[in-house]
C-alpha cells in the first residue's frame, strides 16, 4: 500500500513538472512572434544611426536600432 501511494506520488510529480515545462516554452516562445519593432527617425538618430527613409524598406542604419523599420 505504502509504495502504491509512493508511486503515485511520483508519478503525479512527473506529469506536473511536465506541465511546468510545457508553460515555460510557451512563454518564452510567444515574445518572439511579436510584432515587428519600429522606431521614429528621432529615435534612430539618438540611438546613433541613420533613418534611410528614402530607401526600399524605410530602415534605420547603424546604431542601436539598427534594422529596425523607421515609421
Amino acid at each position: 500500500m505504502r509504495l502504491r501511494r509512493i508511486l503515485a506520488a511520483g508519478i503525479a510529480t512527473a506529469a506536473l513538472a511536465g506541465l511546468g515545462l510545457t508553460g515555460a516554452v510557451t512563454a518564452t516562445a510567444a515574445p518572439a512572434q511579436g510584432a515587428p519593432s519600429y522606431v521614429t527617425p528621432s529615435q534612430c538618430k539618438q540611438g546613433g544611426g541613420t533613418p534611410a527613409i528614402n530607401e526600399a524598406g524605410n530602415y534605420c542604419k547603424g546604431g542601436t536600432h539598427n534594422g529596425e523599420q523607421v515609421d
